[in-house]
């Protein structure tokens, strides 16, 4: 996670579209993750693409309802949008990025 590229997390963020929300969970949560040291690879998505994309993710952090995420753990918030609670979401994003 701290810029090896063999252990490099990675990240689908879903909303809605996959357009106009998802890009402002990126930029804020790739923002708060490297000022943790943490560098990973965040991509987004349409909430309804997450089962067909998840493969090769760690973590799904969404906005809204996502399909099947195969197991991989879901963050559903929108903490990033309201910055109510973003502390709380971001350190349980730590958490699960390092199980």
């Amino acid at each position: 996670m701290l810029g090896d590229s063999w252990s490099v997390k990675k990240i689908l963020v879903a909303c809605g579209s996959g357009i106009a929300t998802s890009t402002v969970v990126v930029q804020k949560l790739g923002e708060l993750l490297r000022a943790r040291g943490l560098f990973v690879r965040i991509e987004q998505c349409k909430a309804s693409e997450v089962e067909s994309k998840i493969s090769g993710f760690d973590l799904v952090v969404s906005t809204t309802e996502v399909g099947d995420s195969k197991g991989k753990p879901i963050v559903r918030t929108v903490s990033f949008l309201t910055g109510i609670g973003i502390d709380k979401d971001i350190e349980r994003i730590v958490k699960l990025l390092s199980a």
